[in-house]
Parts: structure tokens; sequence; C-alpha cells
């Protein structure tokens, strides 16, 4: 019985004519469009159908080349497992070539079993891998013995004309290996070269491109780093530049202003000297008095313009060296902190400072107080800011005053009490004047901040 023909196409072509070449006569043993007989057709479909289905499992161990090249290689050696129906099939690359590859061989044995230790597979097994290794030539004894020929193979892995492994294939003495088995060996070695190729390309795209990415994310924190750094130095700038033109103030009040001042304050005595009228008298000692004021006030003005560690130091420190530092004589300060200090923002520290050191000029020019004591007490959620002494100061008069100020605008007098009311409001605190235990006036400021909690009962 012949193989049925080919239907006859349009222009009288056959359908893939390009199929019908040496390379599907190696694979089905039959040469297209000759009679044959029947038996040999059966044969030739069933090594048809044997070599789609051994493409179908290549095709599906090659799809695997985006799990790795040890996905791969375990794929594609239980694919020509399968296909021979093997007792052992081996897998092997040269040393040195295809370097990202792994595992660099793998044996499977019967039952398709894998065996993790190559020194532990039978010694014909171990011989022919250490030679594909080596890059040895592989004797399958084809030459010598024609029974070992039919159920034996090699089958080098070739890429770009050169040779980087080899499948080894060892099959039962009921199956032979035809030339139908040693073209699917072909196709899978050729297949596997390049797919291992794919496969460290990928590997090495991901490193770079997880490089790239490590790169990136380290440029993008150098970028914010400098950016902070030019914040920084821009910052410096601006307290240099602020600096600079406080000093130059300072100077320009020290060298002019309070020498002028004092010049005005030794006129006023010389006058006082050669006055009897009681009258005139008591004018210029008035007269004195806003000098001397006014000096205190200039030294005041000149030390703060000068203190550049003020904005560095915390609060109580700042307090500290304002009792310290251009205060009169006559007039003793102690300072008392109550509670654990918090952390406060800048402007809050340097307005309860300012409040401070206005409050303690007033006791210094305005009270004729002999002891003040500034308490700072931390709370929970609360700041106090309180500065008594024991001059003649009254809470009463203060208020009047304050109102007073605030109904006459800017430029009325006791802009230091409506200055530090509009301190204790921008906090959203409150500014309080009571008389102290001293015997004099006690000025008050309460702020809210956050803060941890003091235990039960404890009071600063």
């Amino acid at each position: 019985m012949t193989s049925a023909p080919w239907p006859p196409r349009r222009g009288g072509q056959r359908p893939n004519a390009a199929l019908h070449g040496p390379d599907l006569d190696a694979l089905t043993g039959l040469r297209s469009g000759k009679p044959s007989y029947y038996p040999e057709y059966r044969v030739s479909a069933e090594r048809l159908r044997r070599v789609i289905v051994a493409l179908d499992r290549i095709s599906a161990a090659l799809v695997r080349t985006m799990e790795g090249s040890e996905a791969l290689v375990r794929a594609v050696v239980d694919a020509a497992a399968d296909h021979l129906s093997a007792d052992w099939v081996a897998f092997a690359l040269l040393d040195g070539e295809l370097p990202d590859s792994r595992p660099r061989h793998l044996v499977l044995g019967p039952d398709r079993v894998e065996w993790p230790s190559l020194e532990l597979v039978p010694a014909d097994v171990y011989r022919h891998v250490r030679q594909v290794c080596a890059g040895h030539a592989v004797d399958d004894g084809s030459d010598h013995d024609p029974e070992t020929a039919r159920r034996h193979r090699h089958i080098p892995i070739r890429l770009d004309g050169r040779t980087v492994g080899g499948f080894i294939a060892w099959t039962p003495q009921e199956r032979e290996i035809d030339d139908t088995d040693q073209s699917v060996l072909r196709i899978l070695a050729g297949q596997t070269a390049a797919a291992l190729q794919n496969c460290a390309l990928l590997d090495r795209s991901e490193r770079l491109y997880a490089r790239a990415a490590r790169q990136a994310d380290d440029l993008k924190q150098r970028n914010a780093e400098l950016e902070r750094t030019q914040q920084e130095l821009g910052a410096a700038r601006q307290r240099e530049v602020l600096d600079s033109e406080r000093h130059r103030i300072a100077r320009e009040l020290h060298d002019s202003v309070t020498q002028y001042v004092l010049s005005a304050g030794m006129h006023i005595e010389l006058c006082r000297s050669e006055i009897d009228d009681p009258r005139l008298r008591s004018q210029l000692d008035t007269a004195k008095d806003l000098t001397r004021r006014a000096v205190e006030q200039l030294r005041s003005a000149i030390y703060a313009l000068n203190d550049d560690g003020c904005a560095d130091k915390d609060l109580p420190a700042m307090l500290r060296r304002l009792s310290t530092v251009h205060m009169p004589d006559e007039l003793r300060v102690e300072v008392r902190i109550g509670g654990k200090p918090v952390a406060l923002p800048t402007d809050t520290e340097q307005s309860l400072f300012r409040i401070a050191g206005e409050a303690l000029f007033n006791t210094a020019v305005h009270a004729g107080a002999e002891r003040a004591v500034v308490r700072l007490a931390y709370r929970c959620g609360q700041v106090r800011l309180t500065v008594s002494d024991d001059g003649r100061g009254s809470p009463e008069e203060v208020r009047r005053s304050l109102r007073a100020a605030n109904l006459a605008g800017p430029s009325g007098e006791h802009r230091g009490l409506v200055n530090m009311q509009a301190r204790a409001r921008e906090m959203g605190g409150t500014l309080t004047f009571r008389r102290a235990r001293l015997g004099g006036l006690q000025v008050q400021v309460e702020i809210p901040v956050p803060g941890p909690e003091l235990p039960e009962g404890a009071r600063p």
C-alpha cells in the first residue's frame, strides 16, 4: 500500500513544500511523494507522532527561560529523558563556557530521579560527564560496538559554531535510538544553547537594571542631601548677613547714641549743680532719670544685638545668661527651672526670651526692686514663665497702662507692655499681671505646648 499523495493546490504546488526536504525525511523516514509499503507508513506515522510530542515537550521546556537557567536545564533534561524513555540522561557544560548558567551538570537516572552528587552515578556516566566538562572527545562506542550505538548517544550543544556542552543518553534494551531521535536531540541541543544564552542575557539585564535602580536611589538621596546642604548654606549666609548687620547696629548704638545720652546726662548733672530753684532741680532730676533709663535700655539692646549664641542655646540657658549680663548692680536676679524641659520651636523660645527681658528691664528701670525671680515651669501641655520682683509696681496700674497703650496706638507709651501681650497671643497664650509673693509685681505668661505628662501630684 502506497502513501496517499498530497492534494493539489492552486498553481499546482503542494502545501509546505519546503518541509519535504532532507530534514523531514530524516524525521519521518519517508521520501515524500514516493510509493511505500503500508508497514513503513505505519512506522513513519508513529515516528512523526513521537516527534510532534517531543517538539511539544521541547517548546514547553524552552518557555521556562524566564525562570532562569536552573529551571530551563531541568526542563530540557526531563524532556529528553521522556522522549527517549531513557535509563540515564546527562547534561553538562564545558568549563568556562556560559559561566552564568547553573547547574553546570545534571544527571537523571531511572524513574527520572535526579542524582545530586556526581560521585554516586555509575562509572560510565561519570566518565562521560567529565569528558564533556573538560572539552574532550566523547566516545559513545558507535565505532566498535553497534549494539551500544543503538542505545547510547552523545549530542554536542553548539553555540555560534563552538561546542559549549552536550547531552548524553542511555536507553534500555527494548528502546533503540534511531535517526528520528537523534534529530530531535539535535533540535533540543540547539534550542537549549540559545535559551541558555538568553537566560544569561536576561539575568545580566536584570542585574544591570537593579544596579541602575540602586544608583538612581543613591543619586536621589545625594540630590536630596545636596538640596538640604544648599538650604543650610543659604540659611547660614542669611545668618551671617544678619549677624553682620546686627553687629554694625550695635557698634553704632554704642559709639554714638549711647555716648550722646551719657553726655546729655553729664550736662544735666552740671546744670543741676548750678541751679537752686527746687522746681527746676526736680525737672532736671526727672531728665537725669530718663537718661539713665535710656542708657540701660541701650545697653540691653546692644547686649541682645551682640549675643550671637542665643539662637543656639535652649531657653533655660538663655534666661540664666540674661539674668547675669547687663542687669543693674542693685538688682539680684534668680532663675528657677521646674519640670522636665522639652524642645520648643525657635520662634517660641525667642518670644519667651524677649518677654522675660522686657519684664526684667521694667523691673530694673521702673520698679526700684532689689530682687527678682524668673521661673520657667514645664507642665503637661503647657509652659509657664513668671517674672516676680519686690519692687513698687502695682498690677492695677500696669493693666491700666496696657489698656491705655492699646488705645493710643503705635505712637503711644508703654510699647513694651503691648509687645509682650502681642508675643503671648501669637504663641496662643495669655499674659497676666498680679501681686507677687515677694511684695511687688508678677508678670506671668502661659502658652500651650506638647510635652510629656508629669507624674500625679508633681508640681514644677
